[in-house]
C-alpha cells in the first residue's frame, strides 16, 4: 500500500534500483551475491520507508551474526518488488501493505512466491492533522467538515485549493479519487518520499502551520509530531475495488512477508527464520526512531534492538 526514498535507504541498500517509465527492468536486476559459489547467501528486498528498512536491518544482523549468512538487500519499489521476488531476484519480502492482484498473480496462479506469515504488525493509512490544530478545531476530525477549512490548508503548490500532502506518488494512495468523489476543495500534492514528507510536517509543526496530510502506522514521526486522523467515510469491504470510484477509509491491515517460493522450500534455516520472524508495532518503531530520528545506521540500531530484545527474537531462530 503506502510504500513509504530516506537517507537511511543508502546505509542499507547495496543496489538501488528505478522504477517508472524508461527505467531497468526490475527482474532482471540481481544481488552481486546471487549465485555465489558455495555461498550462504540470502537477498532481502528493502522498500523506502523507515519501517521497512527496520525490519530488514534486524533480519540482517541476525542472518548474519546468529545464522552465518551473507545478507544482501536491495531497493526496489512496492510493485516492482512482486516481479522480482517471482523471478528469484530477492529471495524475501518483509512488509507488504496489500496487493491483491499481484497476490492472485504470483501466489494462486504462478505460484512462485509463497505467503511467509504475519509480521505483527497492523498497517494503516490515512489522513492527519496535528494534534494542536484538531485541539482548536475539532470537527475538523470529520470529513464532512474539511471544505470549511481549505483556506487554512493552502500552499503554493496547491494554489486556490487546499493542500493534501502525500508522500511518494510509488506508495498505495486513493487519494485523488477520493478528493474528487467526496467533492473536497484540495489539491494532492506529493513530497517525493517519505523523507521529504517528514521534513515538511515537522516544519508545520514547529512553526505550528495547520496541515492535512496522507500518513500510516505504524510509524515513528508520531512520537514527535502527534497527529489525529480524519475520519473519512468507514472502509466496507469491496469499496476500494474500483481504483477511480473509490469514496471510503484506507483498511486496517495485517502487514504479510512473502518469500520467493522456492526459496520458502529450499532456503533452510534462512527460509525458516524469516517464516518466524514477528514482532510488535512498539518493536519497529523502536529501531525505526533510532535511525530515522537518532541517525543511527540501521546496522547499530538493529544490534541494539537485538541485545536488549533476546527473548523476543530467540524464538525466530528455533
Amino acid at each position: 500500500m503506502r510504500v513509504r526514498t530516506t537517507a537511511a535507504v543508502a546505509a542499507v541498500s547495496s543496489l538501488a534500483l528505478l522504477t517508472g517509465c524508461g527505467a531497468a527492468d526490475m527482474t532482471k536486476q540481481a544481488s552481486p551475491f546471487a549465485n555465489a559459489q558455495g555461498a550462504k547467501t540470502v537477498t532481502l528486498s528493502v522498500q523506502s520507508w523507515v519501517g521497512a528498512q527496520s525490519n530488514v536491518a534486524v533480519a540482517q544482523y541476525l542472518l548474519e551474526h546468529e545464522l552465518g549468512y551473507r545478507v544482501d538487500t536491495v531497493q526496489v519499489d512496492e510493485v516492482p518488488a512482486w516481479d522480482a521476488l517471482s523471478q528469484g531476484r530477492v529471495d524475501a519480502l518483509l512488509e507488504d501493505w496489500g496487493h491483491p492482484e499481484q497476490e492472485q498473480r504470483y501466489v494462486k496462479d504462478k505460484k512462485t512466491i509463497a505467503p511467509g506469515g504475519d509480521l505483527g504488525v497492523t498497517g494503516h493509512i490515512g489522513w492527519f492533522v496535528p494534534t494542536y490544530f484538531a485541539k482548536k478545531h475539532p470537527d475538523i476530525t470529520d470529513w464532512k467538515n474539511l471544505n470549511k477549512y481549505a483556506d487554512q490548508f493552502r500552499t503554493p503548490e496547491s494554489g486556490s485549493k487546499g493542500q493534501l500532502m502525500d508522500g511518494s506518488p510509488s506508495y498505495v494512495t486513493n487519494d485523488k479519487a477520493l478528493v474528487k468523489n467526496l467533492k473536497l476543495d484540495y489539491k494532492v500534492v506529493f513530497a517525493g518520499s517519505e523523507a521529504a514528507q517528514i521534513t515538511q510536517m515537522r516544519q508545520f509543526a514547529k512553526e505550528k502551520k495547520p496541515f492535512l496530510t496522507y500518513w500510516y502506522t505504524p510509524q515513528w514521526l508520531f512520537e514527535k509530531v502527534p497527529m489525529t486522523e480524519v475520519k473519512l467515510p468507514p472502509y466496507k469491504e469491496g469499496c476500494d475495488a474500483d481504483p477511480e470510484k473509490v469514496a471510503c477509509a484506507y483498511p486496517h491491515t495485517p502487514l504479510q512477508k512473502y518469500l520467493n517460493a522456492d526459496f520458502a522450500k529450499k532456503g533452510g534455516k534462512a527460509a525458516a527464520f524469516l517464516k518466524k520472524f514477528k514482532w510488535t508495532t512498539e518493536d519497529q518503531n523502536e529501531v525505526s526512531l533510532m535511525i530515522a530520528d537518532k541517525k543511527m545506521t540501521p546496522e547499530d540500531a538493529a544490534e541494539k534492538w537485538v541485545d536488549s530484545h533476546e527473548s523476543t527474537w530467540k524464538k525466530w531462530l528455533s
